[in-house]
């Protein structure tokens, strides 16, 4: 089955269809998917729903779906892994992180739809309008701060709505969502990341937990580390004013020199011309 990935920590893709191209597929990420307007069904992990204008769903690394549309759709796809709600080193744990680290541990699409009631759905769609319109001016210096409490108020209200209902089933430890997440939870501590880390980690043999990792997505376990990376490093570049010394510490590079040649080597610039290039 096709794993659809995704290397920056968010992105939002609006559009309306009136067929369905997509083949079944997972993702590396989660995704909370709008139907501003039209019907059909919603099938998902070899469930089908009925969907309709208005509905939110919300789709982790594991789940499987596809749509058969059956009246024009419009749909809003809000992509996003867990580095957008990054908790930094010595900072004190929010009430709200654990709402939406739970959430995000749990699989929600037996249940179709998560918001049922009219008045949640709009406030829903009124901070997806907010997102896109900000969205659009992502090079602004206020942009992630903006776009994270954005995200935050959506997923706080997708949990107040999910866990009103019966609980689901949480990710299990040896599954390739469960690595993907903690990838992205370590992103910062490359000894964390190691082939023999994440196979002691996971219970695997290093040359197993290799081979698992590139048939689950297509793409092996080394250049997903280091191409998610390299997206991080990016947005630090295009939305903060680190230097690249701090960028390169953020990251645990040995020095800057490190951190420069492996981004050229992937990206084709150096950090400092991609910055001004963009």
């Amino acid at each position: 089955m096709k794993r659809y990935v995704l290397h920056s920590p968010f992105s939002i893709y609006h559009f309306e269809a009136e067929t369905w191209t997509h083949s079944v597929h997972k993702h590396t990420y989660f995704e909370i998917i709008f139907i501003l307007k039209g019907n059909g069904v919603h099938h998902i992990n070899g469930n089908a729903f009925q969907y309709a204008e208005g509905d939110v769903f919300l789709l982790g690394p594991e789940d499987f779906h596809h749509f058969d549309i059956q009246e024009p759709t419009e749909f809003s796809f809000v992509r996003f892994n867990e580095s957008i709600q990054k908790q930094l080193p010595g900072d004190k744990e929010r009430p709200w992180q654990p709402v939406i680290r739970n959430l995000l541990n749990t699989s929600s699409q037996s249940r179709g739809s998560i918001v049922t009631d009219k008045q949640e759905k709009q406030k829903l769609h009124h901070l997806l309008a907010v997102l896109e319109t900000e969205s659009a001016n992502d090079q602004s210096q206020y942009f992630e701060i903006i776009r994270d409490s954005l995200m935050r108020s959506m997923l706080i209200i997708l949990a107040r709505n999910l866990f009103s209902q019966t609980p689901g089933k949480p990710v299990t430890k040896d599954s390739i969502e469960a690595i993907l997440m903690y990838i992205r939870q370590h992103i910062y501590r490359p000894e964390e990341l190691t082939i023999e880390h994440l196979a002691e980690t996971f219970h695997y043999a290093p040359a197993y937990i290799s081979l698992f990792f590139k048939r689950q997505t297509g793409e092996s376990l080394k250049q997903y580390i280091i191409k998610h990376r390299i997206k991080l490093i990016e947005a630090r570049l295009l939305y903060s004013q680190l230097t690249l010394s701090e960028i390169a510490d953020e990251f645990s590079y040995t020095d800057e020199s490190h951190l420069c040649k492996q981004f050229r080597k992937y990206t084709g610039a150096t950090p400092t011309a991609f910055r001004m290039r963009m």
